[in-house]
């Protein structure tokens, strides 16, 4: 039977307006009268997830940042920092390359931009994924833990525009597409896959009691730690490769779907 269902937000969970879907309340309801635990698992920083479900900050476990930060009841279980001068080195050579690209220094406490960078299309992509944020003059006076440097490209093409920046640390660092507009780079070894592995040692559960759903790059680790692994209708193709299954998009309600699905199979 399963135990812990992990979905990621955006592309997945959230439909297009970055909207929980209106049925939510009803299936979260429903799956904590049958003993499941619900783990959001975003690149968003733990902030952000806990705004998202005000409801269930006391219920839910969130894994934030790609799986650097878990959180649960207000507990860190889990973080997986990133080397502090690796972090600033990174963040310099990318805005020197190219001060177009929107740069983040994610840390424990906040999120970190450059007041340089401050325009009102960067405030908003902030304020998406990161509500404590800070805009500091520069990343060397930050005095938090790292566990993320995020790169965004208004254009949609951070697979074009900034993976060629960064390609010379990816064999030391993680790196790793978020979406068209969003490149991540996190400590050696950092994926949601290792959040879940660790959760899954924590609370007793096997993977084969756990079901995930993702659309992007940045899932598919997570989706190989899981017995039950789904996949968006909007996937990415090679996320579709790592999943067992494919439900229908995030517009569609595909992660209730799925779920609905392993209800009926008698397996939650």
């Amino acid at each position: 039977m399963i135990k812990m269902i992990f979905s990621d937000m955006d592309g997945t969970l959230l439909d297009g307006k970055g909207q929980v879907p209106a049925w939510f309340d009803a299936l979260a309801a429903e799956l904590a009268a049958r003993g499941v635990r619900f783990a959001p698992a975003s690149g968003r920083q733990y902030f952000s997830l806990a705004e998202s479900f005000p409801r269930y900050e006391d219920e839910f476990l969130f894994l934030a940042e790609n799986g650097t930060n878990v959180v649960y009841r207000g507990e860190t279980l889990f973080t997986w920092p990133m080397e502090q001068a690796a972090a600033h080195a990174i963040l310099e050579e990318v805005y020197a390359a190219d001060p177009g690209i929107f740069c983040v220094f994610c840390g424990l406490r906040d999120a970190y931009a450059l007041a340089s960078q401050r325009s009102e299309e960067n405030v908003a992509e902030l304020r998406k994924y990161y509500t404590h944020a800070a805009w500091v003059p520069s990343f060397a006076a930050v005095e938090d833990t790292c566990v993320k440097v995020s790169f965004f490209d208004v254009t949609a093409h951070s697979k074009e525009r900034i993976e060629p920046l960064v390609e010379k640390w990816r064999t030391a660092q993680q790196v790793v597409l978020s979406s068209d507009y969003w490149l991540d780079i996190m400590a050696p070894g950092a994926n949601k896959g290792i959040a879940v592995r660790a959760m899954q040692k924590h609370f007793g559960v096997r993977p084969e009691e756990c079901a995930a759903f993702g659309d992007y790059l940045n899932d598919r680790e997570m989706l190989g730690a899981v017995g039950y692994s789904f996949a968006m209708a909007n996937a990415h193709p090679a996320v579709k490769a790592a999943a067992r299954y494919e439900t229908a998009s995030n517009e569609e309600g595909g992660v209730l779907l799925g779920i609905r699905r392993l209800m009926a199979k008698g397996l939650i």
